[in-house]
This record gives C-alpha cells, sequence and structure tokens, in this order.
C-alpha cells in the first residue's frame, strides 16, 4: 500500500451513523446506581477512535444496508470493547488512557472492574434484543476469544523467549477478534452471501492485528501526548511485543541481555538506551512492515464487495490504520 485511497473521508461518511450510535450509547448506559453512571460515562465519553463501531457501520453501509439495528449493534461493539479496556487497565495497573486518568486510577480497581462486568452484561441485553441467534452466536464467541486473549498475555508477561507466532496469537485473539466480529456482523445484518461475510470478517481481523502491530510500535516511537497514554507502558507491563521481540533477533549478545532482562523486570529506566537498540536494529522497520502486509492481505478481501465510496472509505480507514501517530 504506497499510495492513499482519496474517496469521501470515512468519518464523513460516517457522522451521521456515529452520531445515531452516541445517543443509543448515552440512552443504553442509565442506570439507577450512580456510581455505575458515573464511571460508564468517564471512560465512553473519553473520547478515542470508535474504529470498531465504524467498522460494522461501514461494511454493512457498503453491502447496501440502512438497518436501524445497525446502530444498536455498533453500541453493543462499542460496550464490548469499553469494558475490556476497563478491565485491561486494572489488569495492567495503567494510570493513563486517552491523554487523562484511567478508570481505576479515579475510582479504584473494584469499581472499575464492576462497571466493566456492567458494561458486558448491558451489551448482552442489548444483542438479545435484536433476536438473532447468530448476531448473539457472534458476539458471544468473540468475548469468550478475547477474554482468553487476555489470559494468554498475562501468561505471556515478562518472558522474554516467547516466539512471534505466541505474540501474534494474543493480537489475533485480543484485538482482532472483536475488528473481526464487527465487520461480520455488518455483513450479517445485510444477509450478505457467506462468502461475502467471510471476506468481511477476514477483512476486520486483518485490519485489526494491523492496528495493534502499529499500537505496538508507537510504544516505542511516539510520544505520551500524542498517545495519551505513558510511553513504555508495554515494557513497564512485561510486555513482549515485536519490536523488542524483533531487536532481540536482531541485535548484539549486549543488546539481547539488555532487553531480555528489561522485560523479564519490567524494568523502564533504561527506557532511552532500549529505544535506542529498537531503533538501530531496525526493529521498527520490521513491525511496520508485518502491519502493511496485513493491511495488504485486508485490501484484497475487500474485492467481494461492490464498488461504492463505503468500499473506498474502508480501504482508506485500511490505510490510515497503519499511517497514524497515535
Amino acid at each position: 500500500m504506497t499510495t492513499t485511497p482519496s474517496p469521501a473521508s470515512y468519518r464523513t461518511l460516517s457522522a451521521a451513523d456515529m452520531a445515531e450510535v452516541d445517543q443509543v450509547i448515552h440512552r443504553r448506559l442509565s442506570s439507577q446506581v450512580a456510581l455505575v453512571n458515573q464511571i460508564s460515562h468517564y471512560i465512553v465519553n473519553a473520547g478515542g477512535k470508535r474504529v470498531r463501531p465504524m467498522l460494522l457501520l461501514l461494511v454493512a453501509r457498503a453491502l447496501g444496508s440502512d438497518s436501524a439495528e445497525r446502530h444498536e449493534l455498533a453500541a453493543v461493539v462499542e460496550f464490548i470493547h469499553t469494558a475490556t479496556l476497563l478491565h485491561d487497565d486494572v489488569v495492567d495497573e495503567s494510570d493513563l488512557r486517552r491523554g487523562r486518568k484511567t478508570a481505576n486510577a479515579m475510582f479504584g480497581n473494584a469499581a472499575s472492574v464492576l462497571v466493566g462486568d456492567f458494561l458486558y452484561s448491558r451489551a448482552f441485553q442489548m444483542m438479545v434484543s435484536t433476536n438473532r441467534l447468530r448476531v448473539m452466536e457472534v458476539l458471544a464467541d468473540a468475548t469468550n476469544v478475547i477474554a482468553e486473549g487476555e489470559v494468554l498475555q498475562l501468561m505471556n508477561m515478562h518472558d522474554p523467549d516467547i516466539s512471534v507466532a505466541d505474540y501474534l496469537r494474543v493480537i489475533e485473539y485480543k484485538t482482532a477478534k472483536l475488528f473481526e466480529a464487527s465487520a461480520r456482523l455488518g455483513a450479517l445484518i445485510t444477509d450478505a452471501a457467506p462468502d461475502v461475510e467471510e471476506a468481511c470478517a477476514a477483512y476486520g481481523r486483518a485490519l485489526g492485528t494491523a492496528f495493534q502491530l502499529i499500537d505496538d510500535l508507537l510504544d516505542y516511537e511516539g510520544s505520551t501526548e500524542a498517545l495519551g497514554k505513558n510511553i513504555g507502558d508495554d515494557l513497564r507491563e512485561g510486555k513482549p511485543t515485536l519490536p523488542l521481540l524483533a531487536a532481540m533477533e536482531r541485535g548484539t549478545p549486549e543488546q539481547r541481555e539488555l532487553i531480555r532482562n528489561a522485560i523479564i523486570h519490567g524494568e523502564v529506566d533504561r527506557m532511552p538506551e532500549i529505544v535506542a537498540v529498537v531503533k538501530a536494529t531496525g526493529a521498527l522497520e520490521v513491525t511496520r512492515e508485518a502491519a502493511q502486509q496485513q493491511a495488504e492481505a485486508a485490501k484484497q478481501c475487500l474485492d467481494l464487495l461492490p464498488p461504492s465510496e463505503f468500499r473506498e472509505a474502508l480501504l482508506q480507514l485500511t490505510f490510515d490504520s497503519i499511517h497514524r501517530s497515535s
């Protein structure tokens, strides 16, 4: 992908739909428990790219759907994602997300976990209301796989000897699965042919993988201000991401030992040295190339969709997902 597509902006195309989704989100967040309302609104209103619900909407529109249920399902996807963020930040002991304090830093771990549970259960209430067994199957499967991905990541923490395949499996489960489900649902509500539904799911899976690879790269290339999170968080948590794995594979014995010790002990004191090694060994280029390969695979999956400005928007979304600084 060497040139950027030039359709109307995907954000412009989806603006009206996303406004409807925001209305659904705020309506469905309502709870008689004040703290649930407070924390739910805090995290949902924190901004974010809303890529997953937008993905569902763009796929649905690319396949000709104007069904109102797309807004409800897009909100379901956002609730599931938000619940995972609440739980992630507790597990990772994070204190900054999207440029402000995490919910657990503001309200405590217990409240964050329980409100995450509320969002999961509210999402399931909403998906049941669609009265579509396939919708429930897709989202229940995705939620279960995401949980497995969280456990896999926990098992890999502070282990510098995991393989790239192990690392990619975590991405497939923890991140790509919800992208896959979002795109699949966009096709499913249009009653698309099975091969088209599978192509959309494959598109989402590849896009989600590319997206996470760039996230992992930016932890060593970005800035706290741009990312809205602390640089070096992945290393502090002992996450052996591809930039580190590639740097160990390509570096000198001394460089390899520096990174191994940092992963094992979650050390960020020598972060400038580690970043220098990651850059010097070409590990960032390795990671970016892996993301570009996934983006190219995603692009090819769109060949089964009919030509439209929405298909072009999905191409643009693919391009922008790997050419970003936050």
